[in-house]
């Protein structure tokens, strides 16, 4: 059972602790991303995983073994990092087999098992080709290959896909879904890229300075999101997020401009209590340009000056100007608007969020 188990695990550099105390149990052949901002202690926590980082307080599980003073070799692990770091002078197929030849085993047993990678991730056709006659996409290929020739326990994955442009970005996420299909292996992934995340995970663990905020499926985050970090990191374009006051069954905001208090929280707050407002833009749109156009059951239009908009094919995304800030909605089947130009959007409550202004946690329960 290849079960990774976390542990009130803690890293400190001298008297800094900059993970502190996380627990976290990741399913046997469970694909699980650890996703957050730089510096929120995503890749320290991989590295404790690997053994490349000592742990400073905690405990660590891989399957039924304590694993907190093992070194790497010892864990049944592999890791695919950023840069690909595979040997220049080397064939395709002695970079992936490298690690099996350190280990002493049989070149039968090395040849078996380099071909089955390659089979794994269709790189049967270059492996006599040295890496600087591959792109950057069939490069990270070998290095998964490299990684899934040892039939590790757990793969580890440490923004393998950051070098690599959109679109191969985007094959390369295709590429590691499959991999995991195939493969069937436990799988952590480390990445700042909250869309990877989205379609990469069973489960995401969404991360910030160095404690967890949150932990679920990639829908449960987006839409039950449980502070408002976790609803301004998740979803892109990022969910509108407003300062208000509750105020006689309204969201009175600085300006003075209203909206009324959706129907899920009349139960969840009293007048005067401060709250942060959150609305994705799916959820607000120019009227009958919405996903949910004609479904909505609270719906409150109001009519908008347009800022700015910014054309993206069969939908556009409108900025317009509302209780003194710009508020993003996504109007889809666009018609043509100009800024200056007047909009009635439709603000859909039913799908909208309040936080505590002093907690930041969610107040929908």
């Amino acid at each position: 059972m290849a079960t990774v188990s976390l542990k009130n695990l803690v890293k400190k550099y001298g008297s800094l602790e900059v993970v502190h105390a996380i627990n976290l149990d990741v399913a046997d052949r469970e694909f699980v991303a650890l996703v957050g901002p730089s510096g929120c202690g995503k890749s320290t926590t991989l590295r404790m995983i690997a053994g490349l980082e000592p742990i400073s307080g905690g405990h660590i599980h891989i399957g039924d073994r304590a694993v907190n003073d093992l070194p790497p070799r010892q864990r049944n692990i592999s890791m695919v990092f950023q840069s690909y770091a595979i040997y220049p002078h080397m064939t395709v197929a002695e970079n992936m087999g490298f690690s099996l030849k350190i280990a002493g085993r049989s070149q039968q047993e090395i040849a078996s098992a380099v071909a089955d990678a390659a089979r794994t991730l269709g790189l049967e056709e270059l492996l006599e080709r040295r890496p600087s006659q591959l792109s950057g996409g069939q490069r990270q290929r070998v290095a998964m290959g490299r990684a899934i020739v040892r039939h590790p326990d757990v793969f580890l994955f440490d923004e393998p896909l950051s070098n690599l442009d959109a679109k191969l970005r985007m094959q390369m996420r295709t590429e590691i879904k499959k991999l995991h299909a195939k493969v069937q292996s436990t799988m952590i992934y480390v990445t700042h890229d909250q869309v990877e995340a989205m379609t990469l995970a069973d489960r995401i663990v969404i991360m910030r300075d160095g404690h967890i905020e949150q932990v679920g499926p990639p829908e449960e985050v987006f839409r039950r999101p449980a502070t408002r970090f976790v609803a301004g990191f998740i979803g892109s374009p990022t969910m509108n997020l407003r300062d208000a006051t509750v105020d006689d069954g309204r969201l009175r905001f600085a300006n003075g401009d209203t909206l009324p208090l959706p129907g899920q929280f009349r139960n969840r707050v009293t007048a005067g209590q401060k709250v942060i407002f959150g609305l994705r833009p799916d959820d607000l749109y120019p009227t009958g340009h919405g996903i949910h156009s004609g479904e909505a059951a609270d719906v409150h239009a109001v009519e908008v000056p347009v800022s700015l908009t910014e054309p993206l094919g069969n939908e556009t995304l409108v900025f317009a100007e509302f209780a003194g800030d710009d508020w993003i909605s996504r109007m889809l089947n666009p018609q043509p608007l100009r800024s200056g130009d007047r909009v009635e959007l439709s603000f859909d409550l039913s799908q909208s969020h309040l936080f505590d202004a002093n907690t930041e946690k969610s107040l929908r329960g």
